[in-house]
Protein backbone atom coordinates (compact mmCIF):
# COMPACT_ATOMS: atom_id res chain seq x y z
CA UNK A 1 0.00 0.00 0.00
CA UNK A 2 1.47 3.21 -1.06
CA UNK A 3 1.98 6.50 1.37
CA UNK A 4 -0.98 8.37 -0.59
CA UNK A 5 -3.65 5.28 0.44
CA UNK A 6 -2.45 5.30 3.80
CA UNK A 7 -3.03 9.00 4.62
CA UNK A 8 -6.65 8.95 2.23
CA UNK A 9 -7.50 6.20 4.54
CA UNK A 10 -6.21 8.65 7.80
CA UNK A 11 -7.99 11.31 6.74
CA UNK A 12 -11.00 9.75 6.45
CA UNK A 13 -10.98 7.93 9.80
CA UNK A 14 -10.32 11.26 11.04
CA UNK A 15 -13.66 12.84 9.31
CA UNK A 16 -15.65 10.32 10.37
CA UNK A 17 -14.54 10.42 14.36
CA UNK A 18 -15.45 14.54 13.68
CA UNK A 19 -18.71 13.09 12.63
CA UNK A 20 -18.76 11.20 16.04
CA UNK A 21 -18.08 13.59 18.05
CA UNK A 22 -20.42 16.11 16.26
CA UNK A 23 -23.02 13.69 16.50
CA UNK A 24 -22.15 13.08 20.14
CA UNK A 25 -22.16 17.05 20.94
CA UNK A 26 -25.46 17.56 18.90
CA UNK A 27 -27.87 16.97 21.72
CA UNK A 28 -29.62 14.92 19.37
CA UNK A 29 -29.36 11.76 21.80
CA UNK A 30 -32.63 13.77 23.93
CA UNK A 31 -34.85 13.56 20.86
CA UNK A 32 -33.93 10.71 18.67
CA UNK A 33 -32.48 8.31 20.17
CA UNK A 34 -32.67 5.46 18.06
CA UNK A 35 -31.96 7.86 14.95
CA UNK A 36 -28.61 8.84 16.80
CA UNK A 37 -27.95 5.20 17.81
CA UNK A 38 -28.13 4.06 14.27
CA UNK A 39 -25.82 7.12 13.28
CA UNK A 40 -23.11 6.38 15.49
CA UNK A 41 -22.98 2.41 14.84
CA UNK A 42 -22.80 3.44 11.06
CA UNK A 43 -19.83 5.44 11.85
CA UNK A 44 -18.46 3.10 14.12
CA UNK A 45 -18.78 0.47 11.36
CA UNK A 46 -17.55 2.61 7.95
CA UNK A 47 -14.59 3.27 10.58
CA UNK A 48 -13.95 -0.34 11.07
CA UNK A 49 -14.75 -1.55 7.20
CA UNK A 50 -11.38 1.63 6.35
CA UNK A 51 -9.36 -0.28 9.55
CA UNK A 52 -9.75 -3.83 8.05
CA UNK A 53 -9.06 -2.69 4.56
CA UNK A 54 -6.45 -0.29 4.15
CA UNK A 55 -4.93 -1.10 7.39
CA UNK A 56 -4.75 -4.48 8.30
CA UNK A 57 -4.41 -5.43 4.04
CA UNK A 58 -7.87 -6.95 3.63
CA UNK A 59 -8.09 -5.12 0.36
CA UNK A 60 -5.71 -7.38 -1.07
CA UNK A 61 -7.65 -10.27 0.07
CA UNK A 62 -11.30 -10.22 -1.31
CA UNK A 63 -12.63 -13.27 0.05
CA UNK A 64 -11.08 -12.36 3.68
CA UNK A 65 -12.55 -9.02 3.59
CA UNK A 66 -16.39 -10.03 2.52
CA UNK A 67 -16.19 -12.43 5.49
CA UNK A 68 -15.25 -9.97 7.92
CA UNK A 69 -17.75 -7.64 6.48
CA UNK A 70 -20.31 -10.00 6.91
CA UNK A 71 -19.25 -10.91 10.61
CA UNK A 72 -18.98 -7.47 11.61
CA UNK A 73 -22.33 -6.34 10.04
CA UNK A 74 -24.21 -8.76 12.23
CA UNK A 75 -22.26 -7.98 14.92
CA UNK A 76 -22.67 -4.23 14.78
CA UNK A 77 -26.70 -5.13 13.69
CA UNK A 78 -26.77 -7.28 17.12
CA UNK A 79 -25.46 -4.15 18.98
CA UNK A 80 -27.65 -1.84 17.13
CA UNK A 81 -30.53 -4.20 18.22
CA UNK A 82 -29.62 -4.81 22.10
CA UNK A 83 -29.16 -0.59 22.24
CA UNK A 84 -32.77 -0.14 20.69
CA UNK A 85 -35.10 -2.95 22.11
CA UNK A 86 -34.95 -1.47 25.76
CA UNK A 87 -36.07 2.44 23.86
CA UNK A 88 -38.93 0.81 21.86
CA UNK A 89 -40.70 -1.92 24.36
Amino acid sequence: MTHRALYIAWALLVALSFGSTALSASGIWAQWPIVAGVAVMALAWQKSRIILADYMGLQRAPRWRRGFDVCLTGLCLLMLALYAAPLVL
